[in-house]
């Protein structure tokens, strides 16, 4: 485990590296930066533009502006300076970072608690109209993009006035006690949550019910029957642990992808998370912004996939008799 562990985070270094020095060049490559944009405002002196240039080092050589940078990251764990906020980067990011990782989390209980028991209910009920039903479902979410999926699903809300539209808060949401503002949250969480978790849903339902099927004609599961266990304890307590496995692999790209799909429903949705404030950034060429989201979406990708990595070792004792 500690071997695993400590080469997943050796190998974070090059990645972040590598993601910071394309991030940085693909900014660089559009021209101009955001002081550029402050020379439009009669009222910006073109002193003042200068001293804030030499203040952010925009004045140096690109290769120094990038080293200074990764040493500012890497020994300081300084982000930089936004330039449209005013305010240091990590910040500006730990909100949005935070309102991303609620949306992601949301998601990810809708994708992994509709999916695991529909595809045991798929796989026990195999050929019969239980199953067409829930591939019907699979089908429909594979098949719906999910920025299609968010505006039909505020669509709905515009229509039926069920739920808000934008935001993650009430206006009146700070005159409210903890309780119900945890309900308003909720309430501003449902139709983003099926926005990105649906999609991801319906392809682990399918790879659970297939899982499942093959487990279900495997030797030591006919043996449990021959056994003479209740059918419900042969399914629950020896096929459903096995066919698990496989998903489990998947939890850190399912991570990723449901990071991903945050961006966009965030964008679509009016949530104010970390993906909305990358395209904001982007749009201002708030560099130092944009640099840090991006890193740390990467990092937190790669972490996602060390716990999947755990998370599978503790699961399989095959695995951990291995490694012993």
């Amino acid at each position: 485990m500690r071997t695993v562990i400590l080469k997943r985070l050796l190998h974070l270094v090059p990645l972040l590296l590598g993601v910071s020095l394309l991030t940085f060049l693909v900014m660089h490559a559009a021209p101009g930066d955001y002081l550029d944009t402050m020379r439009a405002d009669p009222a910006v002196s073109p002193e003042a533009i200068e001293a804030m240039r030499t203040r952010f080092g925009l004045d140096q050589p690109l290769p120094l502006q990038y080293l200074s940078y990764l040493k500012n990251v890497f020994l300081r764990l300084d982000f930089g300076y936004s330039f449209a906020y005013h305010r240091p980067v990590f910040e500006v990011l730990a909100q949005g970072l935070l309102n991303t990782f609620v949306l992601a989390l949301a998601g990810s209980c809708v994708a992994w608690g509709l999916s695991i028991p529909l595809g045991i209910l798929s796989a026990v009920r195999h050929n019969t109209w239980v199953d067409r039903a829930c591939s019907f479902v699979a089908f429909v979410g594979l098949s719906v993009p999910e920025v299609f999926l968010a505006l039909l699903l505020l669509l709905f809300a515009a229509r039926t006035g069920w739920f808000p539209i934008g935001g993650m808060r009430s206006l009146d949401s700070d005159s409210l006690g903890w309780g119900r503002r945890a309900l308003d949250l909720l309430h501003h969480l449902v139709l983003p949550a099926l926005a990105v978790g649906l999609a991801p849903m319906a392809s682990r339902m399918r790879q659970m019910r297939a899982n499942l099927l093959d487990v279900l004609h495997a030797e030591y599961v006919t043996t449990a029957r021959a056994k003479g266990l209740p059918e419900s304890a042969v399914v629950l307590r020896h096929a459903v642990r096995n066919a698990l496995n496989p998903l489990i692999t998947l939890f850190g790209y399912s991570l990723g992808f449901l990071l991903t799909g945050s961006f966009l429903v965030e964008v679509v949705m009016g949530w104010p998370g970390l993906g909305r404030l990358t395209l904001t950034a982007l749009l201002q060429r708030d560099l130092y912004v944009v640099m840090g989201s991006v890193l740390l979406t990467s990092g937190v990708l790669v972490l996602g996939n060390l716990a999947a990595d755990l998370l599978l070792v503790l699961a399989d004792p095959r695995i951990r008799a291995e490694s012993a």
